[in-house]
Order: structure tokens, then C-alpha cells, then sequence
């Protein structure tokens, strides 16, 4: 599993490298190879690399960087999690440069049913339902609409067989409800 996460511009509130230093434990200080980099990218614009622009080459210790071929600032890999720009277009960029680099898995397959019903009238056959399918995670997510309430269900699994299977199980014992009602 890998954890993509954003947050590495300029501004006081880019704060997701000093927050992966903290949570890997680790120092966090200038990388010479992103200063460098901005340092070059800033002189061909004609610009200076100020204090703003430096603090996207604040990386935690140990990082790899992820390169950045729209506008240099790179982002960093520690372990499974990459960090990187939030800026779509960046965004795909550096998803690019690391793509080959990431192990593929079983996917995650999810599959939602929308019910205008309250949660609280099926908590107790969701919850039953659930326990019989250990491998499978079920959420539940209320809404309101045009005044209704309604529960969106979601269920998350590798295996698209049994995702079936379990709503087609709710679905049933919703209508033995409906129909003992």
C-alpha cells in the first residue's frame, strides 16, 4: 500500500514536510540537490531564490526525491508514503516520474448502494451482515436529500464475487424487513 499526499509549496501553511519528519522521526533541513535545482530553475526565470521558494527544499533527512519536470520543486519518497506538489498538472507529473517505481498489488474494488432508508433502521443487519464478510470493509454514509434521509453503502474489497454477494445479501434481507413491516 502507498500514500500519496500533497502540501509542499512556499506559503507558512505548507507544513507536510515537517510533519513527515516528525511522524518518520527524522531531521528535516535544506537538501542541497532541491536547492540546487530551484536555485537553477529560479536564474533561467530571471528570479531569486528567496526564503518562500527555499522551503520547498526543506525535505526530511533520507528522503528520495520525486522529480518535478513542470516546476522543479520536487517532492520526496520516504518508505511507501510520496509527497508531492497538490497542483494537479504537477501533480501528474511527479505521479509519472515514480510510477515505474511503485509494486503493484491486488487492486481495492468498491461498490456503493444507495438506499433511502435511515441508518438507523439497518445498523443492526449491516453490522450482522458485516461480521459474516471478515474480508470485506462496509461503510455506512448517511445523507439527505429533497428532504429524505438516506444511507450510502460502501463496500470495499479485492474480491468483486464476494462485493456481490454482500449486497445482494442486503438487498434481500432489506426486503424481508420491508415486507415484515
Amino acid at each position: 500500500m502507498y500514500l500519496l499526499v500533497n502540501g509542499i509549496g512556499p506559503t507558512h501553511d505548507d507544513i507536510t514536510s515537517e510533519c513527515m519528519a516528525e511522524a518518520f522521526n527524522l531531521p528535516i533541513d535544506i537538501n542541497e540537490d532541491a536547492r540546487n535545482k530551484l536555485e537553477d530553475y529560479y536564474r533561467g526565470l530571471g528570479k531569486k531564490l528567496n526564503s518562500a521558494r527555499l522551503r520547498m527544499a526543506r525535505i526530511p533527512k533520507g528522503a528520495k526525491l520525486i522529480k518535478n519536470s513542470v516546476s522543479v520543486a520536487p517532492g520526496f519518497s520516504i518508505e511507501n508514503v510520496h509527497v508531492m506538489a497538490g497542483v494537479p498538472k504537477v501533480f501528474q507529473a511527479m505521479v509519472s516520474s515514480i510510477l515505474k517505481s511503485l509494486k503493484s498489488g491486488t487492486p481495492t474494488l468498491s461498490k456503493t448502494l444507495k438506499l433511502f432508508l435511515a441508518e438507523g433502521e439497518i445498523a443492526a443487519l449491516l453490522e450482522k451482515l458485516s461480521s459474516e464478510y471478515p474480508k470485506l470493509s462496509v461503510g455506512s454514509y448517511p445523507f439527505v436529500k429533497s428532504g429524505k434521509f438516506g444511507v450510502n453503502i460502501v463496500v470495499r474489497g479485492d474480491n468483486s464475487k464476494l462485493i456481490d454477494q454482500f449486497i445482494n445479501n442486503l438487498e434481500a434481507k432489506i426486503e424481508e424487513l420491508n415486507g415484515s413491516n
